[in-house]
């Protein structure tokens, strides 16, 4: 947890749609705490991002995933599962952010053990208290499943 005190907290941010990505880029801005935010537009580059291959080799492990389900390329429940059967990943918690009304795919999220499963178009006050609990957490060095739904 000492690595953690007075550093910013790592957000990588998947997410191919620009109109979305601006959007939640200046939800996250309004956050009262800092942070670092990486934008990554498909499935491939998240994976080499989190397993810090190619461009992404010195990239900071993320403390906190923002996570769009449909992605060109690999899906983001690939993405999600990936992180959620890696040792190394597992812990990082996961919020995603998804314009899908199936309920299947939030089951299966759920499934995977997500920490917020928010419904595009995002609602800016959902979005900013789910990011502050997130902060909480991972400012005390605890990850909670805290199961924030929006849109539900």
């Amino acid at each position: 947890m000492s690595e953690m005190i007075g550093r910013p907290m790592e957000i990588l941010l998947v997410e191919d749609g620009l109109v979305e990505a601006r959007f939640s880029l200046a939800a996250i801005g309004k956050c009262n705490f800092q942070h670092r935010v990486t934008l990554v537009r498909d499935g491939q580059e998240a994976l080499d991002f989190l397993a810090h291959r190619g461009v992404f080799r010195q990239a900071p492990r993320p403390d906190l995933v923002l996570l769009d389900l449909r992605l060109p390329g690999i899906d983001g429940l690939d993405i999600l599962a990936e992180i959620k059967h890696d040792e190394g990943l597992k812990s990082i918690p996961v919020v995603i952010m998804t314009a899908s009304d199936d309920e299947q795919d939030r089951v299966l999220c759920e499934q995977q053990g997500i920490d917020g499963y928010c419904r595009k178009p995002l609602n800016v006050d959902t979005f900013l208290s789910l990011l502050q609990q997130l902060k909480q957490f991972w400012r005390t060095g605890m990850v909670l499943p805290l199961r924030v739904t929006q849109g539900v």
